[in-house]
């Protein structure tokens, strides 16, 4: 395989790419083969288009985590499985508020043994849900791609307004995903 000659009159193909950080406009080229800023104001412009990505897929990642626990409070509703949790915290509840119960032993035997319930490890497949699931996350990643592919410029300004934009949208949305974990407002 000859690296060294393109098909556009010999133009080396190691020679359009920089393979270290550097500040330099000369080649670097943004996802797209017409798309090569040059001028400062041009590089700054595609700084700004980038943390404008990075702050939209942060924004995405907060929205597909509080549509999980939507979705996830909706199939709770929808196979029944929450009126069945709350009827057998409020039985223990009113069977212990008294204090312990100690049965003899002959009153153990002539019990029937519990008979135990499995609930389901996966959730069922809702086309309401999961559509929206799964194009939510195609989203996220094709702008996770974008910024990937701007990061293998090594243009420095492209990688810290990547970061800068990063760190900005969590700080923004990052909360949005703590609603039903382990956050404060749990």
């Amino acid at each position: 395989m000859d690296m060294g000659q393109g098909s556009s009159g010999g133009i080396s193909m190691m020679s359009m790419m920089t393979p270290w950080l550097h500040f330099n406009s000369s080649s670097d080229t943004l996802l797209l083969q017409s798309w090569q800023p040059k001028s400062s104001g041009a590089i700054a412009g595609a700084c700004i288009g980038l943390v404008v990505v990075c702050l939209l897929e942060r924004w995405l990642s907060g929205i597909r985590a509080v549509m999980e626990a939507y979705w996830r409070n909706r199939i709770l509703v929808i196979t029944g499985t929450e009126k069945k949790n709350e009827s057998s915290e409020a039985s223990s509840e009113k069977c212990c508020a008294s204090g312990p119960v100690i049965d003899s032993v002959e009153e153990q035997s002539s019990k029937p043994l519990r008979t135990t319930t499995f609930s389901r490890t996966l959730p069922p497949f809702i086309l309401t849900h999961d559509i929206p699931r799964g194009l939510l996350y195609a989203v996220q990643a094709l702008l996770g791609y974008i910024l990937m592919l701007s990061v293998m410029t090594f243009q420095a300004a492209y990688i810290i307004s990547i970061i800068l934009g990063m760190g900005a949208g969590e700080m923004l949305f990052g909360r949005m995903g703590n609603i039903g974990g382990h956050g404060i407002l749990h």
